[in-house]
C-alpha cells in the first residue's frame, strides 16, 4: 500500500493543480445563449455586454439581429470552429495565474464570447473593463475559413484572425487596461513604450508563446525587423520622430498594416512596438523594477535613458 501511495499521490496532486487552473477562469458563451438557447440570462448581466432583457425594444432589436441570415451564417461558422473552448480556458487560466502574481489588480475570472458579425471591427476584437473581458470570437474565424473572405477584410488582417492569437490578444488587452499613460498628447515614444510594456508582460504570462505571435509578425517580418533595427532607429533619430505628437506620422509606425510605409515593401509593420519592447526589456534588466512599478511609470524618456538601450 505504501508503494502504491508513493505513485498515486503525486498524480493526484498534479491532477488537483491542473483542475485548479482550469477552474480559475470561466468562459461564458453569450452567442450560444442567443443562437442556441444554451445558458442562463443571469450569466450575462455585465455592463460590458449591455444586455437588457427587461427592455422590450432592446429585445426586439436583438431578435432582428439573431434572425438575420448573414448573422446566423457567421454564428454557424464560428460555432463549428469554436464550439468547445476548454483549451482556451486552460490557456487563460494559466496566464491569469501568472498575471495575478505579477500584478494582483489584473484579476479577470469571467470571460465572455460573443458574435457581433462586425468583422471589419478588428481593433475591438477584445474589450474589457476592470472586472470582465469580452471576446468577439467570430473575428477569429477569418483566418480559418475561406467563406469569410466575402466580407472584404484585408488579407494581412485575416492572417491575424486565427486561433493561436486569442490568448495573446486577451492578455494584451488586460495589460493595456492597467498601463498608466502620461497626460496630454502622447508622443511616438509614449506609444512605443506603452506597447513595449504590454509585450514584456506577455513575455511573463505566456512564456511558451512565440514572439511572432505576441507582436503579430510573420517570420519574414520578424527577420526584417531584426536585420534592420539599427537603420530603423537611425531613421527615427534623424527625422526627430521620438517626441513627435503628429498622430498621422505615429500611426504609420504603430498600426497594423502590411508594411511600414516609411520603409517600403517587405518591411515589418508596428516598428514602434518592437523598439518599445527592446527598450522595456533593457530597462527591466537595468532597474529590476516590478511590473507594478513599470505600469505606473509614465515618463517614457526616463525609461529610454535609464535603459541605456541602443540597437
Amino acid at each position: 500500500m505504501r508503494r502504491i501511495l508513493i505513485y498515486i499521490l503525486p498524480a493526484m496532486l498534479a491532477f488537483s493543480a491542473c483542475s485548479h487552473k482550469a477552474e480559475s477562469v470561466k468562459i461564458l458563451r453569450f452567442e450560444q445563449f442567443l443562437f442556441a438557447n444554451q445558458g442562463n440570462a443571469t450569466d450575462f448581466q455585465t455592463p460590458l455586454l449591455n444586455f437588457h432583457p427587461e427592455d422590450p425594444e432592446f429585445m426586439a432589436a436583438l431578435d432582428g439581429f439573431v434572425n438575420d441570415p448573414i448573422v446566423r451564417r457567421v454564428y454557424a461558422v464560428t460555432d463549428s470552429l469554436y464550439h468547445d473552448l476548454s483549451w482556451l480556458e486552460q490557456e487563460l487560466g494559466d496566464a491569469m495565474s501568472k498575471a495575478r502574481k505579477l500584478y494582483p489588480e489584473i484579476d479577470y475570472h469571467y470571460f465572455y464570447t460573443l458574435v457581433t458579425a462586425d468583422l471589419g471591427n478588428y481593433a475591438n476584437r477584445v474589450f474589457c473593463n476592470l472586472t470582465d473581458m469580452a471576446i468577439s470570437i467570430d473575428c477569429y474565424t477569418l483566418g480559418h475559413c475561406e467563406e469569410m473572405q466575402q466580407f472584404g477584410i484585408p488579407s494581412y488582417i485575416m492572417n491575424l484572425c486565427r486561433r493561436e492569437y486569442i490568448a495573446s490578444d486577451v492578455m494584451s488587452t488586460a495589460a493595456r487596461a492597467h498601463i498608466m499613460l502620461p497626460d496630454g498628447d502622447l508622443t511616438f515614444l509614449d506609444h512605443a513604450i506603452a506597447e513595449g510594456k504590454t509585450l514584456y508582460f506577455l513575455d511573463q504570462v505566456l512564456p511558451s508563446t512565440p514572439d511572432t505571435i505576441k507582436i503579430r509578425y510573420t517570420k519574414e517580418q520578424m527577420d526584417w525587423m531584426e536585420e534592420n533595427l539599427e537603420n530603423v532607429w537611425g531613421w527615427l533619430i534623424q527625422n526627430n520622430v521620438l517626441f513627435t505628437t503628429d498622430l498621422s506620422q505615429i500611426r504609420n509606425l504603430i498600426d497594423d498594416a502590411p508594411k511600414t510605409n516609411a520603409f517600403g515593401e517587405g518591411s515589418a509593420p508596428r516598428t514602434g512596438d518592437y523598439i518599445g519592447w527592446q527598450i522595456v526589456k533593457k530597462y527591466i534588466k537595468k532597474t529590476r523594477c516590478s511590473i507594478s512599478e513599470l505600469f505606473a511609470e509614465t515618463d517614457s524618456q526616463k525609461i529610454l535613458e535609464q535603459s541605456g538601450w541602443r540597437p
